[in-house]
C-alpha cells in the first residue's frame, strides 16, 4: 500500500528535524527530572499560589510529592504538548503541500503511481516520526528517572501518559495533513493548520485558569489529553485517549480523500 523509495526519501526528509526535536527533548526532560525533589515541589507550589492564573495556563498546578505526579505537571502540562505539536507542523507540511508549492509533486505522482499511495505513504513517514519522538521521550523519561531516583517512578502510568501524548499528536498531526492536502501552498496550510492548533491550545489556556473561561475547554482536543486521569487510572481519560485516535483516523481519511479529489497545479 505503500512506496518504499518514497518512505525511504520521506525518513531522509524529517530526520534532521527529529534530530534536533529529541536533542531538545534530551535538554528538557534531564533537566526536569533532575530537579525533583519532595521539599522543592512544595516550594513551586507556594510560588505557584503567588500566580495562580499563570500557573494554571500552562498546566503547572500543585506538583505533588511523588515523580510520576512531578513530571506530570512540568513536563506533560506545557513541554510534551508544545514542542512535539511544533515538530508535527514542520513535519506534516514538508512531506506534502511543500511538493505541491514547489512543483515537485508531479515527480512524486509519477514514481509512486497514485495519489493513495504517495499520500499514504507520507503519513507512514509523519507517524512513524513522531512515534519515534514521542518514544524517545518514554525511554528517556524512564532511564533518567531510575538512575537518578532508582524505583520512584511509577513506570506503568509514565508509559501510559506518553501513550496519551501520542494519540494527541497523532489528531494534531491528521488535522496538519488535512490543510497541507487541501491547500496549494505553504503558508495557506500554515495559517489553517498551525494556526487552528495555536489556537486551540491558547484555548485551553484560558480554559485552565477556570471561573468563567472553563467552558472553553470543549472547544479544544487538548482537553482529550487528561494526565491527572491517566495517572489515577480514570476509565474516561482511556476513553477520551480512544476518542483521539479515532478523530486521528477520520481527519487522515479525509485527508486522503481530499487530495485523491481534488485538482492539483502540476
Amino acid at each position: 500500500m505503500i512506496s518504499r523509495p518514497l518512505y525511504k526519501l520521506g525518513m531522509k526528509s524529517v530526520y534532521k528535524p527529529l534530530l534536533i526535536f529529541m536533542a531538545v527533548f534530551l535538554l528538557y526532560i534531564s533537566t526536569i527530572v533532575t530537579m525533583f525533589d519532595p521539599d522543592l515541589g512544595q516550594a513551586l507550589d507556594e510560588f505557584s499560589q503567588t500566580m495562580p492564573e499563570l500557573m494554571a495556563m500552562f498546566g503547572m498546578t500543585a506538583s505533588g510529592a511523588t515523580l510520576i505526579s512531578f513530571l506530570s505537571t512540568y513536563l506533560y502540562g506545557f513541554i510534551m504538548l508544545v514542542f512535539p505539536f511544533v515538530f508535527t507542523i514542520i513535519v506534516a507540511n514538508s512531506l506534502v503541500v511543500r511538493h505541491v508549492d514547489r512543483g515537485s509533486m508531479a515527480y512524486l505522482l509519477a514514481a509512486s503511481q497514485t495519489r493513495v499511495k504517495v499520500i499514504l505513504t507520507q503519513m507512514v513517514v509523519y507517524i512513524t516520526a513522531v512515534f519515534a519522538l514521542i518514544l524517545f521521550g518514554t525511554v528517556l523519561g524512564i532511564a533518567m528517572s531510575e538512575w537518578m531516583f532508582p524505583g520512584e517512578l511509577d513506570i506503568k502510568s509514565f508509559i501510559m501518559l506518553n501513550v496519551g501524548v501520542l494519540s494527541l499528536h497523532f489528531a494534531i498531526g491528521g488535522f496538519c495533513f488535512l490543510a497541507s492536502c487541501i491547500t496549494n501552498e505553504m503558508r495557506s496550510s500554515l495559517f489553517i493548520g498551525a494556526g487552528f492548533i495555536v489556537l486551540s491550545y491558547l484555548l485551553q489556556m484560558l480554559a485552565n485558569v477556570g471561573d468563567k473561561l472553563e467552558n472553553l475547554k470543549y472547544m479544544t482536543f487538548f482537553t482529550l489529553f487528561d494526565a491527572e486521569g491517566i495517572i489515577a487510572g480514570d476509565s474516561n481519560a482511556y476513553i477520551m485517549m480512544a476518542i483521539l485516535v479515532l478523530a486521528g483516523i477520520l481527519l487522515y481519511t479525509l485527508a486522503l480523500y481530499a487530495f485523491n479529489k481534488r485538482d492539483l497545479p502540476i
